[in-house]
């Protein structure tokens, strides 16, 4: 049964990246909780109801699988941030995630993220003060609650080892770290445990969250790593491998990694094409799924996907989280068909670009548009592919 489920899974035709919209009464309780208005039970309380009522939103319009919103995070990236001790960082709350992109422009880039700045580890390049040790196991939280009450599927999202090895500010963690590697190897065996933990639990779909590889198509990025002394190539290699090594032996699950150009208060914050790094990263991951941020031109073209290989899916963001204007499916039909000349259809799905709120903030769009967008996405399916689930 195991088995079935994972292929089963590995195949669907729909996918959602991870975050929802917060609702306005989830900001509040957040807001009263930094306010110390009320209680951690209290807020708590919010979040079920909040992910209750994004679960029906997802299973009303039909997707394959569904995630909780990551309504129990500040930032996508708490699923690692907020489930260890070691960095040498202060607690975070709405009000700092807030401050974070004041004064940026939608669908410009924003910059506030390559700076070193006091704040939140993973946020920010952040040292470390000791070890890196698993002290809350946040995803596995979200996973028990949002399977019982979801009939589909669930989806757990945990931010990988690139993303936190650029926010990991190593020149002035020598004390505790020897060099990169041997913070890698911490971050890949913390999240080794956190991977067993949730398929033991009975999850059967595990993203990892990497919008750090497109630092290496991205001339800004590069520069900054050479600037640092770094080389990038030894950086993506590094990577890859720390990626591979959390996925131990796949038993029992499907594993998808979601690749972007970020996602801030419907800003950007990386461009360029997959060429660069398409031929390693596709051969070279183990990942069973693909997620690709597909839906404006700094993604660049589909020939990159002609390195995919047999058995893998790639699940194109062809709908834009970050504006909005509803896509038509005449159009979302179009791109898959020339998606489908360098990767067979049966290898393709399709899915938003990335979350709609990649921290409490959110994207600049409505609830509305936001349910219209994930309709989009299942009634591109049904036309393109037939029953969905």
């Amino acid at each position: 049964m195991v088995d079935m489920i994972k292929k089963d899974l590995a195949a669907i035709r729909t996918d959602v990246v991870g975050s929802l919209l917060r609702p306005g009464y989830l900001k509040e309780a957040y807001s009263r909780r930094d306010e110390r208005k009320i209680e951690a039970e209290e807020l708590r309380k919010v979040e079920d109801e909040a992910i209750r009522r994004a679960v029906r939103l997802q299973e009303e319009a039909g997707l394959d699988v569904i995630t909780d919103g990551e309504f129990r995070r500040l930032n996508f990236q708490d699923s690692f941030a907020a489930s260890v001790t070691g960095f040498d960082a202060r607690p975070v709350n709405l009000r700092f995630v807030e401050s974070l992109v004041e004064g940026g422009k939608p669908l410009q880039r924003w910059e506030r993220a390559y700076q070193v700045a006091d704040g939140a580890a993973i946020l920010q390049r952040r040292p470390v003060s000791q070890r890196l040790r698993l002290v809350r196991n946040l995803p596995l939280e979200e996973y028990l609650f949002v399977s019982r009450v979801a009939r589909k599927p669930a989806k757990v999202t945990l931010i990988g080892p690139d993303r936190i090895s650029q926010r990991f500010d190593y020149q002035n963690s020598k004390s505790v770290y020897s060099g990169m590697d041997d913070f890698i190897a911490d971050v890949v065996r913390i999240e080794r445990e956190i991977v067993r933990s949730l398929v033991d639990a009975g999850c059967r779909y595990i993203q990892i969250d990497a919008p750090s590889y497109t630092a290496y198509v991205d001339s800004p990025s590069l520069q900054a790593m050479r600037e640092r002394g770094e080389d990038p190539m030894e950086n993506f290699a590094r990577s890859l491998k720390a990626d591979n090594e959390i996925l131990g032996g796949r038993d029992g699950a499907t594993f998808g990694i979601h690749l972007c150009r970020g996602n801030q208060r419907s800003m950007w914050h990386r461009e360029g094409s997959y060429d660069a790094i398409a031929e390693r990263l596709f051969t070279e991951l183990r990942h069973d799924r693909f997620l690709l941020e597909y839906d404006s031109p700094r993604a660049g073209g589909f020939e990159p996907l002609r390195f995919v290989p047999r058995g893998k899916v790639v699940v194109l963001g062809l709908i834009s989280t970050k504006v909005p204007e509803i896509e038509k499916i005449d159009d979302l039909k179009r791109r898959i068909d020339e998606a489908s000349k360098y990767v067979p259809l049966e290898q393709l799905a399709i899915s938003p670009q990335c979350g709609f709120a990649s921290d409490m903030v959110g994207n600049l769009i409505s609830e509305d548009d936001q349910k219209r967008k994930l309709e989009a996405v299942v009634e591109t399916a049904r036309q393109v592919w037939g029953i969905t689930s």
